[in-house]
């Protein structure tokens, strides 16, 4: 899709300089000092600050390192333009994205590269194919995340699993952003396992905006229309959070009803832990951008790098975290806090 007309154009200005004040050195700069940008996808939201984290500490590791965030405010536009700006400053060795929409922020990545600055991308592959970690835009230096379908074909595996002797077994379904390429990927790995169990019926399908009270409003929206369901299947922790006080607000109890989230954070793994949850699909944000900052490093001092690194096999434990995973794992508390 076409990010640009010229209504906002003429606000590109007061964007770079509104994102260089959101920019944090991790370590004193130096002349000498490689420069890095963090393009966040939100910077406010937990997920990125994770991130961001592994990218400071693994700075302050290796040392020589400046590394400063840009605030994308899930917007596309913003931080297709913050991306551009920011390329144009002169100021930056290296580039870490976070796309918040990997198909439309390919041209600005091929600006990058075009330009000769190394470009890592995390969480998930850019361009229009979210089935593959291996680059789709020519000299792209690498991609540390995921593959999508992988992980919500799983937990809707789960869902089904829990459903196999409920006929009808109603679900509802929260995505972020309906029109995410990510989320709109993750419907489809749902439908299409869910397809293959007639009892299964999707009885909502909302939007939580990675969001606790996001989540609650469309929770409270869905409850008016539909009361009875067996199972929430979100694809954030955050989300569930605002399931859970849907829940109780309404006097309804969580025991029945199979809850699925996704992140792995602190607060979903305390939940699985504690049985209020079954289950939350593992990410590792801290550790993505531990390997995103090494890589784009070893890159930039022409050493030897990976590609691809994938997530749903580079992590602690496995990827749908259950109880029964966290008794054999008790160490493991998750690597963000939504």
């Amino acid at each position: 899709m076409t990010l640009f007309n010229e209504s906002w154009r003429v606000c590109r200005a007061g964007l770079l300089a509104a994102g260089a004040m959101l920019g944090l050195a991790a370590t004193g700069a130096s002349a000498q000092d490689l420069k890095i940008a963090f393009f966040a996808s939100a910077s406010q939201n937990g997920f990125n600050q994770a991130v961001w984290s592994g990218i400071q500490k693994k700075a302050k590791e290796l040392g020589g390192i400046s590394v400063s965030i840009y605030d994308g405010k899930f917007d596309p536009v913003v931080q297709y333009a913050q991306v551009e700006d920011v390329l144009a400053s002169g100021n930056f060795d290296g580039m870490i994205l976070y796309a918040q929409d990997t198909v439309g922020i390919s041209g600005a990545a091929e600006q990058v590269i075009a330009k000769g600055v190394p470009l890592v991308a995390v969480m998930f592959p850019i361009g229009p194919d979210l089935g593959t970690l291996e680059p789709q835009i020519p000299g792209l230096t690498a991609t540390v995340g995921h593959v999508p379908a992988i992980g919500a074909t799983a937990q809707a595996e789960s869902v089904a699993e829990f459903c196999k002797d409920k006929d009808p077994c109603k679900v509802v379904i929260l995505l972020g952003f309906k029109v995410s390429p990510f989320d709109q990927i993750r419907l489809a790995a749902y439908e299409k396992v869910f397809a293959g169990h007639p009892n299964i019926k999707i009885v909502a399908t909302a939007e939580g905006l990675y969001s606790p009270d996001a989540t609650l409003t469309a929770m409270q929206d869905i409850m008016q229309a539909q009361s009875d369901f067996n199972a929430v299947l979100s694809v954030a922790d955050q989300q569930m959070i605002g399931v859970e006080i849907a829940l109780k607000d309404a006097g309804i109890d969580m025991g029945p009803i199979f809850l699925a989230a996704a992140g792995a954070s602190t607060y979903g793994v305390d939940a699985v832990r504690k049985g209020d949850w079954d289950n939350t699909l593992a990410y590792f944000p801290e550790t993505m951008g531990t390997v995103a900052l090494e890589t784009l490093v070893a890159a930039m001092k022409k050493e030897k790098y990976p590609v691809t690194y994938d997530m749903d096999v580079g992590g602690p434990v496995p990827f749908i975290v259950t109880k029964d995973v966290l008794d054999k794992n008790p160490a493991f508390v998750g690597e963000w806090a939504q």
